[in-house]
């Protein structure tokens, strides 16, 4: 529930303060006070688009912040958690939302952490459910009918279900026509494949043969330098250099008389022992290295003649590069994978035939969880019809016909669905007959039916959709009705009514005030209302208002105490000056609505409960 909001330079409200409960709460005033700016502030939390028009003017920014209690709201805890936003030791989470007057952007953070716009709209629109004077607008797109109507029978999870199984025929039916795309072309491929193989194979080409072959070159062309160092370097090592001008002793023997001398020290100066083993150390290190340089020229074999072959071997795989467009290792990899394409290639007639029986398997199973689906779908449609009904009747509206519409549509790529002999076409059967027909039904990740809430508000009218025939007031009275209904599946724990009785009066709206009031049992309700008859049944009544000073407007709330509720509801009974005789009024409308809610078993709700 929503526990505080904190409005600051929006619009022309320069600081509010609002501390909300649980039930119904209702906000009045006169018309320009600010109760509509508290909705904009609000639906800022949830995400909506704000602009620098939304700062009051010769401000810098404005700011909204609301506090929520999440204790009971298991939708919304997950999700904090989802973006490390969940701070378990804590039962409230913070919104905040600023907009600059001189960039028009905006800054969203949750619980102090800067947040993207989607991130806000998906926690804030979890909280708060915000249904304006214009949402009768809403009722007019069809698309909005079904989750309506799912939401009320309990059948989300099995639209779920549906939507899965439709998910998987979607990417089945995609590889199938990809594959069909690619029949023409598939013989092409392996012949281009084919190809590549017998290049390869022919070539004979090895993984690291390109540097091997490069290095070999570089020791063909530097043959006489080679072995002219390797000799140098064997020869002082082991030969030494008896033909020079001061002959040079081999550095082995030279070494092996430095360790004879410094053995012998040793047996003098125990203290020497040490530099003898390391000169025996060098001694053995230098006669390897020794046997390496020689192993090493002996093997030496530089034929002038290799370096042709060299270099047409290099001239080979270069070809074979600029050919493929890749690397020598690239072009193995593909030839390694060529041959499981052309494989799959080559059966892919046998792939094709066992994704045309995994569509049809997953056709019929879609097909028979639509049906079933729909099937609820008009047992629930009937429900929801009479609770509407009923709805409409206490809200002044005794002759209202609603009917809950399920249009189908045959397609010959569509799902099949079973129906009784005689049903109307595209009509599921309740009860599947002995020998079954099937029809084949368009569809989509809703399932098989098209659904439009008819209405015919008079008698002997026809059912029509909404758009054709309700009226603003109709619309608002509709949608009242719909959502003191769908409250009882609803999980958002705050729901934001804004004049939604408009056009309504008397009696009608004493019941709308009922319906607010009895949804408030289930959720927190913040209502902006201009009937009297609808403040009276708040549980907490605010009043917003509006001053000048220094050539600005100020908007402030105060929440109301019982003799001021009177004096504000005798106001919008029979404006001011007020009269004794309002005030009587509203003091009797307060005692009638107190009494009501004291009693045991509410009747803010007459409708049939949601199985």
């Amino acid at each position: 529930m929503l526990v505080e909001l904190n409005i600051r330079d929006f619009a022309i409200i320069d600081r509010l303060s609002l501390r909300l409960d649980q039930g119904f709460n209702v906000l009045t005033g006169e018309t320009g006070a600010g109760k509509s700016i508290i909705i904009d502030a609000l639906g800022s939390l949830r995400g909506e688009r704000v602009d620098p028009t939304f700062v009051r003017a010769g401000c810098e920014r404005a700011r909204v912040e609301g506090v929520f209690s999440v204790a009971d709201c298991p939708d919304v805890i997950p999700v904090l958690g989802e973006y490390g936003l969940w701070d378990e030791e804590d039962d409230q989470i913070i919104l905040t939302r600023e907009v600059s007057a001189e960039s028009g952007r905006s800054v969203a953070r949750v619980n102090g952490r800067a947040v993207n716009a989607s991130i806000l709209r998906e926690i804030g629109g979890r909280l708060v459910d915000i249904h304006g004077q214009h949402e009768g607008l809403s009722l007019f797109n069809t698309r909005t009918h079904g989750d309506m109507l799912d939401r009320y029978g309990g059948l989300v999870p099995l639209r779920s279900q549906v939507a899965e199984k439709v998910g998987a025929l979607r990417r089945v039916r995609d590889e199938l026509s990809e594959l069909h795309k690619a029949a023409a072309s598939r013989a092409e491929r392996i012949t281009e494949l084919r190809y590549l193989l017998e290049d390869v194979a022919q070539a004979k080409l090895r993984p690291g043969e390109e540097a091997e072959l490069a290095h070999e070159r570089t020791l063909v062309q530097n043959g006489a330098r080679i072995t002219d160092l390797v000799n140098s370097a064997y020869t002082l090592l082991y030969a030494g250099d008896e033909a020079g001008r001061r002959p040079v002793k081999p550095i082995v023997e030279t070494l092996a008389t430095v360790g004879d001398a410094l053995a012998e020290l040793a047996r003098l100066d125990p203290q020497v022992a040490r530099m003898a083993e390391q000169a025996s150390e060098l001694l053995y290190t230098l006669e390897d290295l020794s046997a390496q340089v020689r192993a090493y020229r002996d093997a030496m074999e530089f034929d002038p003649a290799r370096l042709d072959a060299i270099e047409d071997r290099l001239t080979l795989i270069r070809d074979m590069q600029r050919k493929y467009r890749g690397s020598l290792d690239e072009i193995l990899a593909r030839a390694a994978s060529a041959e499981a394409e052309i494989e799959r290639l080559t059966h892919s007639a046998e792939h094709l035939a066992a994704l045309e029986q995994h569509e049809a398997r997953l056709l019929n199973e879609a097909g028979t969880l639509s049906a079933e689906l729909s099937r609820r779908r008009r047992a629930m449609g009937d429900k929801l019809a009479q609770a509407v009904e009923g709805a409409m009747r206490d809200l002044a509206m005794p002759h209202v016909r609603f009917y809950v519409g399920l249009a189908h549509q045959e397609d010959p790529n569509g799902v099949p669905v079973p129906v009784e002999p005689g049903a109307p076409a595209g009509q599921p059967s309740g009860e599947r007959a002995q020998t079954p027909q099937f029809k084949t039904l368009n569809f989509d990740k809703t399932g098989i039916d098209k659904i439009e809430f008819l209405l015919s508000p008079n008698p002997g009218e026809p059912l029509k959709p909404l758009a054709r025939i309700a009226s603003g007031g109709e619309s608002a009275r509709l949608l009242l009705a719909l959502k003191s209904i769908l409250s009882r599946v609803d999980d958002v724990p705050t729901l934001v009514f804004d004049e939604v009785d408009v056009g309504v009066g008397g009696r009608a709206g004493h019941v709308v005030g009922e319906k607010l009031w009895g949804i408030s049992d289930r959720h927190q309700v913040i209502c902006i209302t201009h009937l009297a008859q609808v403040a009276a049944f708040g549980d907490s009544h605010y009043a917003i208002t509006k001053s000048f000073s220094a050539d600005r407007t100020r908007t402030a709330v105060e929440r109301l105490v019982f003799e001021q509720r009177v004096d504000e509801l005798a106001a919008m009974l029979d404006g001011v000056p007020l009269s004794d005789h309002s005030r009587r009024s509203a003091r009797e409308m307060l005692d009638r609505v107190a009494g009501f809610k004291a009693q045991p078993q509410r009747q803010a709700e007459p409708i049939a409960a949601v199985k």
